[in-house]
């Protein structure tokens, strides 16, 4: 169903980005995907025909801007956009810099402004476009100890509700889809008192796997979704009910 589908997905060599790069191309998407230092991971799942791993930092709007250029030039347009790239820096507040809090707002917030800006020029183009931000339920209930996080994912969450009525006339569309615990490396530093204190926390007794969190994205980029905009999803295994 997404033959011909030119995307981008950000923070794609690795985690719940690698898993949506890899279910795009299945699907014979054309996808470009960002790294930062991993280029060993991206090279893993690059091929010279449908899938391209840039080196790119979402924190630089100029660099985003060149992303944006490059892809549009190399494919001609562009009709997706995952921004998934995150980090955490996680302290309770009394302990948390200063650049602990940039450091995340930057790449968390500001990285989805400076992908999207440009992406949206190419959509309203095009009149067409569909634009996925992968948050957390961080953003929706916050987490002690993640305040920059959370401050960051709710934003992704305002942000994503904003942008929705400001380009629905153009036929582009803006989700959001928030996470609960996913098996990555973020969640792989977790020790493990507080893995098991987290795991009590979920109904459903489990962390998810990246490939289940990417059939959820596959969903909400896909035509069967194209009556949806503006909405958040959560998946969680209940962890926020």
């Amino acid at each position: 169903m997404f033959s011909e589908k030119v995307a981008i997905v950000t923070g794609g060599s690795r985690g719940i980005g690698r898993a949506i790069v890899q279910a795009l191309a299945r699907e014979r998407a054309k996808v470009a995907f960002t790294y930062t230092q991993s280029k060993a991971l991206a090279d893993e799942i690059t091929n010279g025909d449908g899938v391209v791993g840039y080196q790119a930092d979402v924190t630089s709007l100029e660099q985003a801007k060149g992303l944006v250029k490059q892809v549009k030039e190399r494919f001609g347009r562009i009709d997706i956009l995952v921004n998934n790239a995150g980090i955490t820096r996680d302290k309770l507040i009394a302990l948390m810099s200063e650049k602990d809090w940039d450091d995340v707002l930057d790449t968390n917030l500001k990285g989805v402004f400076n992908v999207t800006k440009p992406v949206i020029g190419v959509m309203l183009r095009q009149r067409s476009g569909t634009i996925l931000n992968v948050t957390s339920i961080s953003g929706i209930v916050g987490m002690a100890g993640q305040v920059n996080y959370s401050s960051s994912k709710a934003g992704m969450i305002g942000f994503t509700k904003a942008l929705a009525k400001e380009v629905a006339k153009a036929n582009i569309t803006v989700n959001a889809l928030a996470l609960g615990f996913v098996e990555t490396d973020m969640t792989g530093v977790l020790n493990e008192e507080y893995r098991a204190k987290a795991l009590e926390r979920i109904p459903l007794g489990r962390f998810a796997k990246p490939e289940e969190m990417a059939e959820v994205a596959l969903f909400m980029l896909s035509p069967q979704a194209g009556y949806m905009t503006g909405q958040v999803v959560q998946v969680d295994g209940g962890l926020a009910i």
